[in-house]
């Protein structure tokens, strides 16, 4: 397996690979892959966009994350900003880079790929702090949890929900740089 930087043209044109690991690693049916594919096809272009692959030695998509700089007029953005307080959002959304996607294909899992992916995603932004959300889960049980929690993200919103997905989710943040190399 081999870790890749990409440029949003990478991303592009690999988009029906992306689509098919994030439905792959999300459980998602696929009338809503497709209305997922129109909007990271648009994330490309945001500012601060940066993005990471993971590779097989075949060429096939293992795994992938990305993510912008977060700002006003973006509806995660506007989402979070409306449930946080002043001064959280001060200090979250100011300089921040949002991690919007970061899916590993189930059969990799469990491998540190998801780890690897953060890792380097995080490491080419220079924003202050970095935010995600992620479903709600068992933090002992769930990869995605643990992975966060070992990577130092803490607690920003918990049982939040996003307009239109009837699931509770946590909104997690960091700050950045990041002071170590995470295992």
């Amino acid at each position: 397996m081999r870790l890749v930087p990409w440029t949003p043209d990478d991303l592009t044109r690999r988009l029906d690979d992306v689509v098919t690991v994030y439905g792959q690693a999300m459980g998602y049916r696929s009338d809503l892959l497709e209305a997922r594919r129109g909007y990271i096809a648009t994330h490309v272009r945001r500012p601060g966009f940066r993005a990471v692959a993971t590779l097989a030695t075949d060429g096939r998509l293992a795994g992938f994350g990305y993510g912008y700089l977060s700002a006003p007029g973006q509806w995660w953005h506007d989402q979070v900003h409306g449930a946080l307080g002043d001064e959280a959002r001060k200090s979250w959304l100011t300089d921040c880079f949002e991690v919007v996607e970061l899916h590993v294909r189930p059969p990799a899992q469990g491998h540190g790929l998801g780890a690897r992916q953060l890792g380097a995603l995080l490491s080419m932004t220079e924003a202050g702090t970095t935010l995600l959300s992620t479903p709600e889960a068992d933090e002992q049980r769930s990869r995605a949890w643990r992975l966060y929690r070992r990577f130092g993200f803490v607690d920003v919103l918990r049982d939040f929900r996003f307009p239109g997905d009837e699931r509770d989710f946590a909104v997690l943040g960091r700050e950045l740089p990041l002071t170590r190399p995470e295992s």
